[in-house]
């Protein structure tokens, strides 16, 4: 590799050190002189070679002041060209330099002259230059841009004649129009600065009043003024919050009663042609927004007094369209919507409040009548936007549905019909933004107002899919609505059942412990003289609910012995539908079944038919007797009735006869 680069550096340093170029020069002019086109010819493929080189050592030789016009002169030979070009007397006759502000410095005003015979070279003479050659050059031109721009900048004689004679009142109109469009090539110049040095010349401009000489610039007639006058200001959003300090400081005392913020809102409203009033949306999209923390107070000013001062405007140009005469180009409308789609995006709490104070969404979905497609497309994306922006706002929801929003939408798309367009895409895409964010509210609305009109559609699968989202709706509120009406009848039932358990075991509780305490008392009563008691009543009174008037002194049939196992298998019943009743004739209710055991049978007191005694052989009056009794009437085990105050004197005749009931008597069982 080193054995073929070097004889090129060589060749390289052979050219810089034995004055090459201007040997080559001298030759050109003898050809050119002689009429020899062959010798021409040659030098220019020589020139030519020399530059693809691509030696920034070789560009900066052939561009200087001496050279740069021989080496145009020999590229007007091209052998591939019939006619030889007249590059050099364009240049010196037509390419004239003229200074609207005299500009004292000598390298600022050569590398101005480089810079544009530069230019000319690569997109004039030789367009069609390798991409790295071409890279080169573009390089040297934005050193060249740079360096004059610096330059003039920090000259403050050169910036205060230049403003000092655009607010002048005594020049003319063509000498303004220069000045203009002076300021606007050396702002279009300055984009080669690096960023820091273009945002403090953006400041340096702004401290000079040029956003005053603006103002003054926009409200002319002329258009081209207006093109240079954007221009800049488009230059100077590079710090949009400039911007928005002055108009918001502005904004009273404006001259002609419009400020600069109005006259942006003009040139969106105003048919300029080609491409200006994209600019002026441009402008006031970069103010309404590019918020960061350090400028989030001045950006929500201009944001408000956007809001308080343009958005009712542009919402009645709308309006007016409704009415042919009064109606604005398809154009001017197209670009409000835009305006009106991106604040939608970007402030939705902002365009919500405008929205719903003067039906504002109404008013942009008018558009959907117009004959114009994009117009239709544009509405549609704007209400697209405002549902997206607002999907978890309720209140928003419930607006849109309380107004029939959607109407004009699902017409106009109905109208469309089967036409795969813009349009169709477009509704497809609200109603599956719509599913995919289970806006049920509005998936409800669309299905139970529009599904009629919609039917022709059935074959598409989001509208199958729209469909099928609005059935889990329905079929989620009905199971959810048997489930609820389930939970509130097994509640009332819970509720009437505990309710039911409180107050009988309440009842319960009271009887029991009343009822304990007098068969206590009956079963240790004694006489007075100590003796123990040796009669026990064969029945009391009948606890039955009705009184059989059954004779007191009638005597039952002789009762055979109850066997242990049968009185065990009585059934419960009888024992709990009875009843006893004190001395004194109280009732003494039992305790409920559930709560509390069965009381022992009193066959349980007797022997059993292996003449063993269940009770064991302790005397009738001995204290093993009482604390049996005792225990078996705290545990619950026997009841008033079933009390035996003497067991041991009692006959199993008469055990019998205070445990089963006489023949007389009803069963209250079952």
């Amino acid at each position: 590799m080193y054995t073929v680069m070097l004889p090129t550096y060589l060749f390289h340093y052979n050219m810089l050190q034995r004055d090459f170029f201007p040997k080559i020069v001298n030759l050109f002019r003898t050809c050119k002189g002689l009429g020899d086109m062959g010798g021409l010819h040659i030098i220019f493929r020589l020139v030519k070679a020399i530059i693809l080189l691509n030696s920034a050592a070789i560009f900066d030789k052939i561009f200087s002041d001496d050279f740069i016009l021989d080496i145009i002169g020999v590229l007007e030979y091209d052998p591939e060209v019939c006619n030889v070009q007249n590059h050099s007397a364009f240049l010196k006759e037509h390419a004239g330099f003229k200074e609207v502000i005299p500009i004292r410095n000598a390298s600022v005003v050569s590398k101005i002259h480089q810079t544009y015979r530069i230019c000319y070279i690569k997109d004039v003479i030789l367009p069609k230059l390798d991409e790295a050659t071409l890279a080169s050059l573009n390089a040297i031109i934005n050193a060249n841009n740079a360096f004059v721009v610096c330059l003039l900048k920090d000259d403050t004689s050169f910036m205060q004649r230049l403003f000092a004679t655009m607010r002048s009142s005594n020049i003319s109109s063509e000498s303004k129009k220069e000045l203009v469009l002076f300021l606007r090539e050396f702002c279009t110049i300055s984009s080669s600065l690096q960023p820091a040095q273009r945002m403090q010349l953006s400041r340096d401009l702004a401290s000079r009043g040029v956003f005053d000489i603006i103002s003054d610039v926009l409200r002319s007639q002329e258009k081209v003024l207006v093109s240079a006058g954007i221009d800049i200001l488009h230059y100077l959003t590079q710090d949009p919050n400039l911007l928005r300090s002055y108009i918001a400081n502005h904004e009273e005392n404006s001259r002609e009663g419009i400020s600069l913020l109005g006259l942006l809102i003009e040139g969106i409203l105003t048919d300029f042609g080609g491409e200006m009033p994209c600019q002026f949306l441009e402008i006031l999209k970069v103010l309404l927004d590019g918020c960061t923390a350090d400028t989030v107070t001045q950006c929500r000013d201009f944001i408000e007094l956007f809001y308080e001062k343009c958005f009712d405007k542009l919402i009645d140009i709308i309006e007016s369209s409704r009415v042919e005469e009064y109606s604005a180009k398809p154009e001017i409308l197209y670009n409000i919507c835009e305006l009106l789609c991106f604040c939608a995006r970007h402030h939705p709490y902002k365009i919500k409040i405008a929205f719903f104070g003067s039906n504002s969404m109404e008013k942009i979905l008018t558009l959907t009548r117009r004959r114009e497609r994009s117009l239709v497309v544009a509405a549609v994306r704007i209400m697209r936007t405002i549902i997206g922006a607002g999907r978890n706002d309720e209140l928003l929801i419930s607006h849109v549905i309380e107004y029939n929003t959607l109407k004009p939408i699902i017409e106009v798309f109905v109208e469309n019909g089967n036409r795969y367009n813009m349009l169709h895409s477009t509704v497809l895409e609200l109603l599956d933004f719509i599913r995919k964010e289970n806006l049920k509210s509005l998936v409800v609305y669309v299905v139970e107002s529009f599904w009629d009109q919609l039917l022709m559609f059935g074959q598409l699968t989001s509208i199958q899919a729209f469909k099928l989202k609005y059935q889990e709706y329905v079929d989620i509120a009905e199971e959810m609505q048997t489930t609820s009406v389930d939970h509130t009848r097994n509640a009332d039932e819970r509720g009437l059942d505990k309710e039911e358990e409180d107050y009988f075991s309440k009842d319960s509780e009271e009887d029991s412990a009343a009822h304990t305490i007098h068969a206590h008392q009956q079963c240790l009563v004694k006489p007075a003289n100590g003796s123990e008691i040796h009669h026990i009543p064969a029945r009391p009174k009948s606890g039955g609910l009705v009184d059989n008037g059954v004779d007191k002194d009638y005597k039952s049939s002789p009762k055979r012995p109850v066997k242990a196992d049968e009185a065990l298998n009585t059934p419960m019943a009888s024992y709990s539908s009875l009843d006893s009743k004190d001395a004194d004739g109280n009732i003494l209710k039992k305790p409920k079944l559930e709560d509390k055991q069965p009381p022992l049978s009193p066959a349980s007191s007797i022997k059993n038919s292996d003449g063993n005694d269940d009770v064991g052989k302790a005397s009738p009056g001995s204290p093993d007797q009482q604390q049996h009794a005792l225990e078996s009437l705290d545990s619950g085990h026997q009841t008033g009735d079933d009390c035996m105050k003497d067991a041991g004197d009692s006959s199993p005749e008469m055990a019998l006869d205070t445990a089963k009931p006489t023949d007389s008597e009803p069963s209250t069982a079952g």
